[in-house]
């Protein structure tokens, strides 16, 4: 490869940053990982301030180790582009300084989600018809907050933008928003893909405070003199617009056209399909983004904890698998070969973790497991484990329908991706629960993939983000649905609807405690 003829995307995560070299023709040649976690103020619960001094020292490193491990330099770097975790957004004063920041997990703002619920009625629902978001995750609550708690934090606010384009003003000095991270605040219209600064206003909160709005893949300017001797790249490497992580993340799994979907199987399930900029959800049970390839917006409905769940499960009853292997992710496979013989149904056993998302009122029952037997042959730790698997997929079915249901159209496929979809057997499952073809793509780092397809087209090498996805992915394996198994399967999730209401009810009765409530509920 020529000099300046490589790619580096940049990671601003929930628990951690990274940094991941490409050539340009999208294969990654190294990679540099630093965990980090968000500092609570104890004045102020629920609160998670990101550290912007601390973090982007780590992404410095992360830089450093990923051209190392490359065997390049930072002149031979020819664009970089950055994504990050969503909601989580910077505050910047008039000399572009950062002056407040916050990561996605922020619970602070409880009280201002209550109080724009009760001074404003009606107002969030106005606002999810044009922005796709409620008050629970978005930015109105939080500045809000800013404005009662830290008045003169909110005074000298003059920008505020999202991680992602942190990292861009970082490297260049530009400061703008865009739209598939800006989407997530709850200030940002879908149709329009610019700040909407009436949002502000109409709650008595400041509307000047909005950078400009720039597509992902659009070139903003350079890297700085300063921004180079704290990251070795050279002042030529052009800087360009990313986006929010799971939007990026799809652009690297060629899910970039109408009606596209895929099921991201990480700590949270998110099921995800390409949508129309005019759709949004009368019943307000799917969050609605706009996608990084502009002109699309994507549906998107979570399940909660699945991937939190399973390593709970793994760490509490499989330390005999967790013994006999080095990397305790070995002992998931263990655990599915030990449940390769439970029957469809796992005997009867119904597990109550994360409900099918309900974005306007977003909370879920207690944990547990239901209708367990005496025998250990139909309740031991192999049943509950195919058990967790099922419930899994029937959520994610029952997710996926109710977007399928929306847009008025089905797939023909589904990517599925991220770290449940290294088993086959979850894999296949999953085609047989939703009765769709499920598709695994042989890339490790959508996410990073899809921000190096940004840093190329802002680059010059490509001028078509979405073609360029298409063109880049790669499949490991398709798995045909067993279509005689879905009658079974949509039974099981007819029985798990009707158990979970029940145990929802319990907690509105206050008998259990929900395993997560959205603020302000």
């Amino acid at each position: 490869m020529a000099k300046g003829d490589y790619l580096l995307a940049i990671d601003a995560g929930t628990g951690s940053g990274r940094a991941v070299v490409f050539d340009r023709d999208g294969n990654q040649l190294g990679a540099m990982q630093r965990e980090w976690w968000h500092k609570t103020d104890p004045r102020y619960p629920g609160s998670m301030d990101f550290d912007v001094e601390g973090n982007w020292a780590l992404i410095c490193s992360c830089i450093e180790g990923a051209l190392g491990a490359a065997g390049i330099s930072g002149t031979d770097i020819a664009a970089v582009s950055a994504t990050s975790m969503r909601e989580a957004f910077v505050a910047f004063d008039r000399d572009g300084r950062e002056i407040w920041a916050c990561a996605n997990v922020d619970g602070r703002a409880v009280d201002q989600v209550r109080q724009l619920k009760t001074d404003f009625p009606g107002v969030e629902h106005d606002l999810y018809n044009q922005t796709g978001q409620t008050f629970a995750l978005g930015a109105l609550p939080r500045l809000l907050w800013l404005r009662q708690q830290m008045p003169d934090i909110y005074d000298r606010i003059d920008k505020i933008c999202m991680l992602s384009d942190w990292v861009v003003a970082r490297l260049s000095g530009v400061i703008v928003s865009d739209p598939s991270n800006a989407g997530t605040t709850g200030i940002f219209g879908l149709r329009e893909r610019d700040w909407l600064p009436s949002a502000m206003s109409r709650l008595g909160l400041r509307d000047d405070i909005f950078p400009c709005s720039c597509e992902t893949g659009t070139a903003v300017g350079n890297v700085t003199a300063k921004a180079s001797v704290e990251t070795g790249l050279a002042t030529d490497v052009i800087v360009v617009v990313g986006g929010g992580d799971c939007q990026m993340g799809t652009v690297g799994l060629g899910v970039t056209a109408i009606g596209d979907c895929a099921v991201m199987g990480g700590t949270f399930w998110q099921q995800i399909v390409n949508v129309e900029p005019t759709l949004v959800d009368p019943e307000i049970n799917v969050r609605i983004n706009p996608h990084v390839i502009t002109g699309l917006n994507q549906a998107e409905a979570i399940s909660f904890f699945v991937g939190a769940v399973m390593r709970w499960f793994r760490d509490t009853f499989g330390q005999e698998e967790l013994a006999t292997v080095d990397d305790p992710g070995q002992a998931y496979t263990l655990l599915e070969q030990k449940s390769a013989g439970v029957p469809l149904g796992s005997y009867g056993v119904i597990p109550i973790f994360s409900d099918v998302m309900r974005y306007g009122a977003w909370y879920h029952a207690a944990p547990s497991f239901l209708n367990l037997s005496l025998d250990p042959e139909k309740s031991g730790k192999a049943v509950l484990f195919r058990a967790l698997q099922e419930n899994a997929c029937v959520v994610a079915a029952r997710n996926l329908k109710s977007i399928f249901d929306l847009a008025g159209t089905v797939p023909e496929h589904i990517v599925f991706a991220a770290g449940a979809a290294k088993s086959p057997h979850w894999a296949q499952m999953l085609a047989d629960v939703t009765g769709l073809v499920v598709k695994t793509p042989r890339v490790k780092e959508a996410t990073a993939l899809g921000c190096a397809s940004a840093a190329a087209v802002g680059g010059g090498f490509y001028n078509d983000l979405a073609g360029l996805g298409r063109e880049w992915v790669n499949w490991d394996r398709t798995f045909e649905p067993d279509l005689s198994l879905k009658p079974d399967y949509d039974a099981l999730g007819d029985r798990w609807a009707a158990a979970y209401a029940a145990q929802l009810a319990l907690v509105d009765q206050g008998v259990t405690t929900s395993m997560w409530k959205a603020p302000g509920l």
